[in-house]
């Protein structure tokens, strides 16, 4: 009996809080800081305009885990530029799950850039988690080992704002969709100008589904 009760249970959950569990499952310690970052997404994020009321049922599956599995392909220690962080994707699950990261939050708009300042001090995040109010192309002392954007600006235009910011050896680290090999192509003069190289990498085996592209540019090694 006890079963097949189990069983109904995980029928009838929505794919929002299986993925919670999921989460849980995988940044273990880190889930409290990601269940705090959630209730401020569906409250005042919503409240507030940063986030459409219709994502409110799916933020675990399509926003926080999409974005802190991110981490899969920042290396350890480094320092991170999130530009256009918006309601603080991805930058603020990536800092959550992964403590060893400096991170900077950049964000032109006001009313985000305060929204994400008091999520940051809430969440006890101000000793690694910094926000900047600025275009990133006005931001020229900023750089970072990695730069980050979801859902930004196509890469063509997106590698103008990010690759000035990017530290030697380092990677602009774009969170793409289907559409990520078209834009590489668009963005081909720009990546041979730079003597840039581009590839597609998916991220979250066993945490989303479908799995998280990313579209990582670097440097061609001499």
């Amino acid at each position: 009996m006890s079963l097949e009760g189990d069983f109904v249970s995980r029928e009838t959950e929505s794919a929002d809080e299986q993925a919670a569990k999921v989460a849980a499952d995988r940044w273990g310690d880190a889930f409290p800081q990601l269940l705090r970052y959630h209730s401020w997404l569906v409250g005042a994020g919503v409240e507030r305009g940063l986030v459409g009321p219709r994502e409110v049922d799916r933020m675990w599956v399509r926003h926080i885990n999409n974005s802190a599995v991110l981490e899969e392909a920042v290396p350890q220690g480094a320092s991170v530029i999130d530009v256009g962080s918006g309601a603080g994707l991805p930058g603020i699950p990536l800092a959550i799950v992964r403590p060893d990261l400096q991170v900077t939050l950049l964000e032109p708009l006001q009313r985000r850039a305060e929204f994400l300042q008091e999520v940051v001090t809430d969440l006890g995040l101000g000793a690694r988690v910094s926000v900047l109010r600025s275009r990133a192309e006005d931001a020229t002392m900023l750089n970072a080992d990695v730069v980050t954007s979801r859902a930004v600006a196509a890469l063509p235009k997106l590698l103008t704002w990010c690759w000035p910011l990017v530290k030697p050896g380092g990677a602009v680290v774009a969170l793409k969709g289907a559409q990520a090999a078209e834009e590489i192509e668009a963005a081909l003069k720009y990546l041979r100008k730079k003597q840039l190289v581009a590839s597609i990498l998916t991220v979250g085996q066993g945490v989303v589904d479908p799995l998280t592209t990313l579209v990582k540019v670097h440097r061609v090694a001499s």
